[in-house]
């Protein structure tokens, strides 16, 4: 069985080191390696380096030998010739190197780094030419600057990935996914698409690496938003996820036909939410309260069961775009919709985002004076980096930016349920 040298490709082989292993010629073989690693040349056969010579005469007599010319001065510079230092130490042994002997007196491999920099060139190429051959098929005129997309992936870290982890199949994949994206208003099932182009109807599932990857190119090409939620993200190229996962909890508001226990809440899944048809508002100023929040919903659900006419769903954080838009169905036939969410970066986010898209619906609770109640109703110790603007109420935003502390819709609980028992928010 052949043992493999953990220092040198093999040149050491029968040679004799132990002359040029002697201690005295350390300094030479360090500044050897580290032209070698500088290099990314492991066996140093060409060319000349400089070294600089010790002040120590008894070093300086040891590789007299092998350096040899005018006598080495304490404290010099002096350009080594590798090819007749290569000859000297082949008196050792037939195949040996300058970087071989300096990696067997360093005691480690030399130029690692540059050869895993090389391997890494190597492979990143070869997986941009697959990328690339593939991009010629994706119609979608973002694909005509298929290296811009590249740069791009590698800036955001995904080359590095792809070459650690990811395969030409991988990629032939991903883009075969993009190139099968639907056009226009059409839309496709995610689990559908991928079986067609992979086989495997989860393998564009929320983090698996396919998916991940599929996202990262889209957003590259700036079809899709890199702070969209993955399921907003696949909607907004025409792919559905899952229909039966996810979607709103309601409590005293439900679909006409649908019939439930005083006091339930039950989640209407994105399935029903997209084609639901919302019952008529029972009279002018009836409200419809929407939350970020499972806590709310639990407790509202609490007031139903007393006997209270509660009416209130909750998007279980940021709101995706077909729950937004089945509130604003809501509005579009007389209810009065009032939202609220925690005081946060998300929650004023959420916030703007519905009255944005439904321009009847009110801040609910969401003004500066209520935000600042929450610090004094509960100590909050989670602060706040970046706080966008709120439209609604501009000195809001200022004083949370201020505080750098964020309030949650919990603080406020009491005073969200009397609202609910009016039926009209504070």
């Amino acid at each position: 069985m052949r043992v493999t040298c953990p220092f040198c490709d093999g040149a050491c082989t029968g040679a004799n080191l132990e002359p040029l292993l002697d201690p005295r010629l350390d300094w030479l073989w360090r500044q050897i390696g580290r032209a070698a690693d500088r290099r990314g040349d492991a066996a140093l056969i060409k060319g000349s380096i400089s070294v600089h010579v010790p002040d120590s005469a008894e070093e300086r007599a040891a590789a007299t030998g092998l350096l040899g010319g005018r006598t080495l001065k304490g404290g010099q510079t002096r350009q080594v010739d590798l090819g007749n230092l290569m000859l000297k130490a082949r008196i050792r042994g037939t195949a040996l190197t300058p970087g071989a002997v300096a990696a067997h007196a360093l005691r480690r491999r030399l130029a690692v780094r540059a050869a895993a920099n090389e391997r890494r060139r190597s492979r990143e190429h070869e997986l941009l030419t697959v990328f690339l051959e593939g991009a010629q098929f994706v119609e979608h005129e973002t694909f005509r600057r298929a290296e811009e997309i590249w740069a791009a992936l590698r800036r955001n870290g995904w080359v590095s990935r792809l070459v650690k982890v990811g395969s030409e199949r991988h990629i032939r994949s991903a883009v075969d996914v993009i190139a099968a994206l639907p056009a226009g208003q059409s839309r496709r099932d995610r689990r559908q698409l991928a079986v067609e182009i992979t086989g495997d109807p989860h393998a564009l599932d929320h983090g698996t690496a396919l998916g991940g990857f599929v996202l990262a190119v889209l957003v590259a090409t700036g079809r899709v938003n890199s702070r969209q939620r993955p399921r907003e993200a696949w909607a907004s190229v025409g792919v559905e996820c899952d229909d039966v996962v996810g979607g709103l909890i309601a409590v005293g508001i439900l679909p006409v036909g649908w019939t439930l226990p005083v006091g339930a809440l039950v989640t209407l899944p994105p399935r029903v939410l997209s084609t639901c048809i919302w019952p008529q508002p029972d009279a002018p100023d009836s409200f419809v309260f929407v939350t970020e929040n499972p806590s709310i919903a639990s407790a509202s659900a609490d007031l139903a069961a007393n006997g209270h006419v509660v009416r209130l769903l909750c998007t279980s954080g940021t709101p995706a775009t077909y729950e937004i838009t089945a509130i604003g169905r809501l509005s579009g036939l007389g209810w009065r919709v009032a939202v609220r969410a925690d005081f946060d970066a998300a929650g004023i986010g959420h916030v703007a985002s519905i009255l944005k898209a439904v321009p009847q619906a009110l801040p609910w609770r969401m003004q500066t004076e209520d935000y600042l109640q929450s610090l004094q109703i509960e100590r909050q110790e989670a602060t706040l980096d970046q706080v966008p603007d709120a439209p609604w109420a501009p000195a809001l935003a200022s004083v949370m930016r201020e505080r750098q502390v964020a309030a949650y819709e919990e603080a406020l609980l009491p005073f969200l349920m009397e609202d609910l028992c009016r039926g009209v928010p504070g």
